[in-house]
């Protein structure tokens, strides 16, 4: 079964209506050993890093998600804070992934960057792309963004290039909200799913 992360900065409802449009169970999970009972965990969050990070550290999450071997899907800011650092009230994340969240630039274009934009693939293949294609659009709404590195499994430009799908081991991280962005995204969550649930399926 998913889990669904449940702290003060998780968008719950919207990823938990996603899963049911796609059949799959799931429950919410607040602590550790709730957690210990998933196949795969989905990571929300939206609002600013330093409060998600700290309810992950009141909620003893943060340790659990950086020990953790489950496939593990975070979202906006759930893949935000899997990265060493955030500019947005210099945030000390979870460092799972190499490099740190900087702030568009104000004077370059509004921000926050909000609405539909389009990807580009940096990778061949990655289970999580599968059947996604080069230029699909997806829905975004944030104002601090991950540079592109060598993690990155997708780009995408506003003001510049920067991180839209990250993988690290059995991490994976999407700057856009899936479960707002229409059948592409549904696409990216039945990926996920299969890569819990049916991983010889997506090596295929």
């Amino acid at each position: 079964m998913i889990a669904i992360i449940k702290y003060k900065a998780g968008n719950t409802a919207s990823v938990a209506n996603a899963l049911e449009r796609l059949g799959t169970d799931y429950y919410l999970a607040e602590t550790p050993d709730e957690l210990n009972k998933a196949d795969g965990i989905i990571f929300p969050g939206v609002g600013h890093a330093g409060a998600a990070m700290q309810s992950l550290k009141d909620q003893k999450i943060d340790t659990w998600l950086k020990n953790t071997e489950k496939p593990v899907l975070g979202i906006c800011v759930g893949m935000q804070l899997l990265y060493e650092t955030s500019s947005e009230g210099n945030t000390v994340g979870l460092g799972i992934i190499d490099g740190g969240l900087e702030k568009f630039d104000e004077s370059q274009a509004k921000v926050p960057h909000m609405g539909w934009n389009r990807i580009n693939l940096q990778v061949e293949s990655h289970p999580i792309l599968r059947n996604i294609i080069p230029k699909h659009y997806l829905y975004f709404v944030h104002s601090y963004y991950a540079p592109v590195s060598e993690d990155t499994l997708a780009a995408c430009n506003y003001i510049n290039d920067f991180t839209a799908i990250v993988a690290k081991d059995n991490f994976i991280g999407v700057q856009f909200h899936p479960e707002k962005s229409g059948n592409v995204g549904s696409l990216i969550l039945q990926n996920f799913l299969d890569m819990v649930y049916s991983p010889e399926k997506v090596k295929a």
